[in-house]
């Protein structure tokens, strides 16, 4: 049995037996929850390593479960959901989200956008487990071993992938990383999505970095091309 835990948070219940019995088919553990309360009763209860999400909830709007799990968590979030307008996608990914995928969609795409989270866990863990070093840039500081980042000494609140975000730049500082070489990295693919979904992140990182984010200090954007950390004396 595979040990990652996925949380399956979907009232109508053909798509959530769907995801389910595809889960099981593949080995995963799973919990499922119909609505929103259910669903950060159960993400607070149990942890689960992965929580697949639909938006449109009975009790409550999917992107109100995001920011509620955020305070105190952050599990990758996978959005399932009709609703396929770039704002819905953009209001989920600002909320804290990790990737989109629009219903209706194949099993296939839904296994690939896990492995890939999957991937992006246990990479993550390799490097906190091997890296113990402490980058500095300026103001920012990265500690590694901890899996955490400070800005001025206070601690930065970044979801799973915009730490990874800012820890591939800071790997690279002072290099252009192009969109494509950036979202291979992040998301294991460069679809026309993940390259949409990169605009968003990297929006909302520079919001936590900068303190001016139309005059940035840390992350320069290159247009058309991809964004690079610049060195901060």
């Amino acid at each position: 049995m595979n040990k990652i835990l996925v949380l399956v948070v979907e009232d109508d219940v053909s798509v959530r037996n769907l995801i389910t019995t595809t889960l099981q088919t593949h080995n995963y553990r799973y919990l499922t929850a119909p609505n929103g309360s259910t669903a950060i009763m159960e993400a607070s209860s149990h942890n689960p390593d992965i929580i697949l999400l639909d938006l449109g909830l009975p009790d409550m709007d999917g992107v109100e479960v995001i920011r509620k799990v955020r305070t105190w968590s952050n599990v990758p979030i996978i959005v399932i959901s009709a609703r396929s307008e770039d704002t819905d996608k953009i209001d989920a990914l600002d909320a804290g989200a990790d990737d989109y995928l629009t219903k209706p969609f194949s099993v296939e795409e839904l296994l690939a956008r896990i492995r890939v989270t999957q991937r992006r866990l246990a990479l993550m863990q390799t490097e906190n487990n091997s890296d113990n070093a402490v980058f500095t840039n300026g103001e920012l500081r990265i500690d590694y071993a901890a899996g955490c980042a400070y800005l001025k000494d206070e601690e930065l609140h970044l979801t799973p992938i915009e730490y990874k975000l800012l820890c591939l730049l800071a790997q690279n500082i002072g290099k252009v990383l192009t969109h494509t070489f950036i979202t291979q990295k992040i998301w294991g693919s460069s679809w026309e999505n993940d390259i949409a979904s990169l605009r968003v992140f990297m929006a909302t990182l520079r919001k936590k970095l900068e303190s001016t984010p139309d005059s940035p200090q840390y992350i320069q954007t290159h247009i058309g091309v991809g964004y690079r950390m610049m060195r901060v004396e």
